[in-house]
């Protein structure tokens, strides 16, 4: 996956920041900014349609649009089965790859280009804050991050941890509660040796 940077904060620019997130998408599906797959990611793509909708809900609140932020909520969670609190910051490319059973509330921080592979709860704790997840974060299925914590760039979050303490940038974390076990990068190559086997075997 090729990496975008992002030059400009969100919520400068509606417009920029809709146009970036589809950047953002199509790179991370290997996909070209082309006409064809403009319509894909608006009509095929369940991770952008949440983006633009909540980039939405956003402009709303800022220009004091009544009623629309709460409908527009009231479709992600019919349509998705996600919660996306209306306070919380996602950075361009956030990517939803299943939705269903998801909660990101508080004031939940989520960097670029990170993924989130379903029914997660990444939320604040009574009195203690909420997460902030760095760029490039990959929340594994079934992941909950709860209270003032912050996980690193690039770090992987298996599947199923309960995340209690920070996780430095590029670890990987596993269990409950979660503890790091490797750094990403290992575990990029390891899964690189086992496909590249698999390949040659089946050759």
């Amino acid at each position: 996956m090729s990496i975008i940077m992002t030059s400009k904060p969100v919520g400068q620019s509606f417009w920029y920041d809709v146009s970036h997130d589809m950047r953002l998408i199509l790179s991370y599906e290997g996909k070209n900014l082309t006409p064809r797959n403009i319509l894909w990611a608006l009509f095929g793509c369940d991770a952008y349609m949440l983006l633009l909708t909540f980039r939405m809900r956003k402009l709303c609140r800022k220009y004091h649009i009544p009623l629309v932020n709460r409908l527009l909520r009231l479709f992600q969670t019919l349509f998705y089965a996600i919660e996306l609190g209306i306070d919380i910051h996602l950075s361009h490319g956030v990517y939803f790859v299943h939705t269903v059973g998801t909660v990101v509330g508080g004031d939940a921080v989520v960097g670029e280009g990170c993924v989130f592979f379903g029914n997660n709860t990444i939320g604040a704790a009574r009195f203690q804050g909420s997460p902030k997840l760095g760029r490039h974060v990959v929340i594994g299925a079934g992941v909950r991050v709860i209270g003032k914590i912050e996980v690193g760039d690039e770090s992987y979050i298996g599947a199923n941890a309960v995340v209690v303490d920070n996780i430095p940038s590029g670890k990987v974390a596993v269990g409950i509660p979660a503890r790091v076990i490797a750094d990403n990068a290992e575990l990029e190559e390891a899964t690189s040796y086992r496909r590249n086997r698999r390949e040659r075997t089946a050759s």
